[in-house]
């Protein structure tokens, strides 16, 4: 689909696609060199993060021999589990020896993701995951205050400019204060939320990764060397696939 309009997407409450359900393609069976790439000067891989073509961003080596992308969602409980207990292990054994790079697209479902996903992204390429993993954990209590939030508040944030609507959505979850906590003031935080560019951008990457990869199953879906992964949306799952793309068994 094309971008969707400022003003239509606004509060579009009905989810496009769900958490994982369904199988993907196989991925290639190609091994690669597992050699570690030797750090950057000052730091390890994991400290190198930045914006690509797609409007992802990607932590580690750009270079890497494997090439992961996992398209998320911050309303998603599977992505939420995800993140916590396969990034930890994804970032030290793998993303840190520069063999493997792990480029976040979100995959916006619903309005409170797009607003949370406006916000993580706020700050640029330096602070997103960190941003994006606070989001996750917190992913109960926010979710709750926006499902909670009584019918005609909704009609009535509906009814607001489309550059307002968002604004007033986060406020609903307390994002600006809670964002501020992190580093991003409320002004930037409130500037970013009524950017038009970057909800277009979000709503882009969602309808790319149905039109490039047509069996897309939900969120968290992985792609590894441009080839979409079975059945892995859990880190006991996605590990020994990329195990396998290094030659290591067991």
């Amino acid at each position: 689909m094309k971008p969707t309009p400022f003003l239509a997407c606004a509060l579009a409450l009905v989810a496009v696609a769900g958490c994982n359900s369904k199988q993907g393609d196989a991925a290639t069976n190609a091994v690669v060199d597992a050699k570690p790439v030797p750090p950057p000067k000052g730091g390890d891989w994991s400290t190198i993060v930045s914006a690509t073509p797609q409007g992802g961003f990607l932590m580690g080596n750009p270079n890497a021999k494997l090439k992961l992308i996992e398209y998320g969602s911050l309303t998603c409980p599977h992505c939420r589990e995800f993140d916590e207990k396969g990034s930890p292990p994804l970032i030290a054994n793998y993303v840190k020896t520069g063999i493997v790079s792990w480029e976040f697209r979100n995959y916006v479902r619903d309005a409170f993701d797009l607003t949370a996903s406006l916000v993580a992204r706020c700050n640029g390429a330096k602070s997103f995951f960190p941003l994006a993993r606070a989001v996750c954990t917190e992913q109960d209590v926010w979710v709750d205050k926006m499902r909670n939030t009584p019918q005609d508040q909704i009609e009535q944030l509906q009814n607001l400019p489309p550059n307002q609507q968002f604004v007033a959505l986060a406020k609903v979850a307390g994002f600006q204060d809670w964002a501020a906590a992190r580093g991003v003031p409320v002004a930037k935080t409130n500037q970013c939320l009524a950017d038009e560019n970057s909800v277009n951008q979000l709503v882009q990457m969602t309808s790319d990764a149905t039109t490039q990869y047509p069996d897309f199953p939900g969120t968290p879906t992985f792609i590894l060397n441009g080839k979409m992964l079975e059945k892995t949306a859990t880190w006991e799952d996605l590990e020994p696939k990329l195990r396998d793309a290094i030659g290591e068994r067991g």
